[in-house]
């Protein structure tokens, strides 16, 4: 089994954790400051509904890779990539988004948190459900994003599915130190190393989704004539030619093969493609310029843990 494919998801999982492992902790450290910590229950609820669902919504995607594939035995070879192809480009909206989102939102997170729980506790008895909730889609959201990135790259296997599930007990561990233990942890300097790698890993997909959607194409063109209009763009002559993705930049599969070390670790963290094509260069150029500089300059200007983060205060109180 190759475990280097399992590095993109424990990148991501950790990160996503250790962001829904914060809001537990604000939610749990609130209660125990308001005297509501016969609410804690509902907070476990929430965190366990969060992950049975998000684990069923894997299983979901899994079954309909596989009954889509068996469905139409002729068109079964086109189905493949380009569902690869489709999720990989939900995982990249929704993680750019949660990237960009909560690098923007993480200085109003903790007020954001108290003032719903708040809001929650003079409801009565809907308080239950109200704090259930909050932590449920916490999770859930964090959740899907992970499930989406592990279905985009379903061909690779099991490894990336125990890549998350080793940055899931990581993200815990390091919620359990921040608010239980007291353990001081610098996580503005987390949070902008995990953004970068998962920046580059994004970037990454870019290039791979762009591939996937190239092969899908291809194979529906060899299979029906009456698709082969779709490929755009086809050198005849060419050894490895696309369809949709113009001319190649460069080959260096004899020199640098992505799935032999090292190229398999610049595969992973970089998106490196041994055959690259221009429209892929020209995707993953755009991605880094766009969100990259986006993030970038949202980073600049966060500053939430410069010191002593609140949410290190609540925890150790």
């Amino acid at each position: 089994m190759d475990f280097t494919s399992a590095f993109p998801s424990f990148i991501i999982t950790l990160r996503e954790g250790v962001e829904a492992a914060l809001v537990v902790g604000i939610v749990l450290a609130y209660l125990k400051k308001a005297k509501q910590s016969h609410l804690n229950s509902w907070v476990y609820g929430g965190i366990a509904g969060g992950l049975v669902v998000s684990a069923l919504v894997g299983v979901l995607f899994g079954w309909v890779i596989q009954s889509l594939g068996s469905s139409n035995q002729k068109y079964a070879p086109v189905f493949e990539p380009l569902l690869e192809g489709v999720f990989s480009v939900a995982a990249i909206v929704m993680l750019s988004w949660m990237l960009v989102w909560m690098t923007q939102q993480a200085r109003l997170l903790k007020g954001q948190i108290e003032g719903a729980i708040d809001a929650t506790l003079t409801g009565g008895t809907a308080a239950r459900w109200g704090i259930f909730g909050l932590i449920f889609f916490a999770v859930l959201r964090e959740g899907f994003e992970t499930v989406l990135f592990v279905a985009a790259n379903f061909q690779q296997g099991l490894a990336p599915a125990l890549g998350a599930l080793a940055g899931l007990m990581c993200a815990v561990a390091i919620g359990v130190l921040l608010f239980r233990l007291g353990v001081k942890i610098n996580l503005r300097a987390f949070f902008l190393v995990m953004g970068v790698f998962l920046l580059l890993i994004v970037a990454g997909l870019v290039v791979s989704a762009l591939g996937h959607l190239d092969t899908a194409v291809s194979t529906l063109a060899q299979l029906d004539r009456q698709s082969e209009r779709l490929c755009f763009y086809y050198e005849r002559f060419a050894k490895f030619p696309s369809c949709i993705l113009g001319p190649m930049v460069w080959n260096t599969s004899k020199v640098l093969p992505e799935r032999q070390f090292p190229g398999i670790v610049l595969h992973t963290l970089f998106g490196y493609e041994d055959k690259l094509y221009v429209v892929q260069a020209v995707g993953y150029i755009l991605f880094l310029l766009t969100i990259g500089s986006i993030y970038l300059k949202s980073v600049t200007g966060w500053m939430p843990f410069a010191k002593r983060t609140s949410v290190e205060s609540t925890a150790n109180k």
